[in-house]
């Protein structure tokens, strides 16, 4: 494949890569493509991902373009919060000097180039605000642009194109076997998350009741994931359930460790969500997917195919409560202290119409 954007030379003599990616576990996916172009534009470097604690275990035996990983410090715009995160000064004590190249796709770099910087690379890339210190090469920020795209443009600039544009995470097929022996699984699954980080892309537990509820009907069972903050969900979506039909419902939310949701994922026929990280999660284990997503949102975060995956959009465009417009969104845009979901007007027989669908056709 090209470059992406106006992409660049590859750097000479590149043996080790940094990679600022922190965020959320869908941000961790959106990046995966751009790792793959990196190892394969530099296969004999070592790629290092300065990330969330969390992403080991997601990638770690997962991705052969991911090598090393390094925990955040605590930084304006970089880490929020952490009590068991590396001390900054320790952090770049350690790392600096370290990196022939360093790339940002962390954002738009108002925070995170300054923080790239200070690792000393020989060469950096990323992107910039029109606010933001520029490193070596750089691409404006544009808040609407695909997320995998912006990262797979960011490292274009290094001369690395692209391999893949899905995030691809490799899961045993005997993984998939043991999980859904644990579940006692014989038939089709269904694996929902009713969660978001932001409260305004959650669809309502009552209308993934209303999935559950026919999936389970016609004989397949449902298995429910999330963290901690999706136990209310998951508990309201169980709890409107008939009796009967409980037993064939496997709530994992909040027991499951992430390091096995990968395993989990890839087990299930499809995958219903939000726009959220373990939709993002499910893609990348080859699992179906129907999302139910804000319409901007899936500028940044959509699925790329429709064989395998299904986007349904709810075109909100100002907060039901306030009247604020509010597609004008990103890192400089007002934000209303309202949290309605803004993606209820999208239909559970829609969403069932598309789970009937790529079981028949998957």
């Amino acid at each position: 494949m090209q470059l992406i954007g106006n992409g660049g030379e590859p750097f000479d003599d590149v043996r080790e890569i940094a990679v600022l990616r922190g965020g959320g576990l869908g941000d961790l996916m959106f990046a995966v493509p751009a790792f793959e172009a990196l190892a394969a534009a530099y296969p004999d470097a070592r790629i290092t991902l300065l990330g969330s604690p969390s992403a080991p275990a997601v990638l770690r035996g997962r991705t052969e373009a991911v090598h090393a990983f390094e925990e955040l410090p605590v930084a304006p715009g970089v880490r929020e919060s952490g009590d068991d995160a590396p001390d900054v000064d320790d952090f770049f004590a350690r790392l600096t000097g370290r990196f022939d190249l360093a790339v940002q796709v962390h954002g738009g770099g108002r925070n995170s180039n300054p923080f790239l910087l200070r690792l000393g690379a020989r060469h950096t890339v990323g992107t910039a605000t029109e606010d933001a210190e520029v490193l070596e090469r750089w691409v404006r920020y544009v808040y609407y642009q695909h997320e995998v795209v912006r990262a797979l443009e960011v490292v274009s600039l290094a001369g690395a194109a692209p391999v893949t544009l899905d995030p691809q995470l490799h899961v045993d097929e005997d993984e998939r076997v043991a999980v859904r022996a644990r579940l006692g699984v014989t038939g089709r699954l269904v694996a929902m998350h009713p969660g978001a980080t932001d409260p305004r892309r959650r669809w309502s537990p009552s209308r993934f009741a209303e999935v559950a509820r026919a999936r389970l009907v016609a004989a397949d069972d449902v298995v429910l994931v999330g963290d901690d903050s999706d136990v209310p969900a998951s508990s309201a979506i169980v709890a409107s359930l008939p009796l009967e039909l409980r037993e064939r419902v496997h709530d994992l939310t909040g027991s499951l460790p992430l390091a096995e949701l990968p395993a989990v994922l890839a087990a299930a026929d499809v995958m219903v969500g939000d726009d959220s990280g373990p939709r993002h999660l499910a893609v990348a284990v080859g699992t179906p997917t129907v999302g139910v997503f804000w319409f901007g949102n899936v500028i940044n975060a959509g699925p790329f195919d429709r064989g395998r995956h299904r986007v349904h959009l709810s075109f909100v465009t100002h907060c039901p409560v306030c009247g604020i417009d509010v597609t004008q969104v990103g890192w400089s845009a007002e934000r209303c202290e309202h949290d309605p979901s803004y993606v209820d007007e999208v239909t559970p027989e829609a969403v069932l119409a598309d789970v009937a669908d790529l079981l028949a056709t998957t």
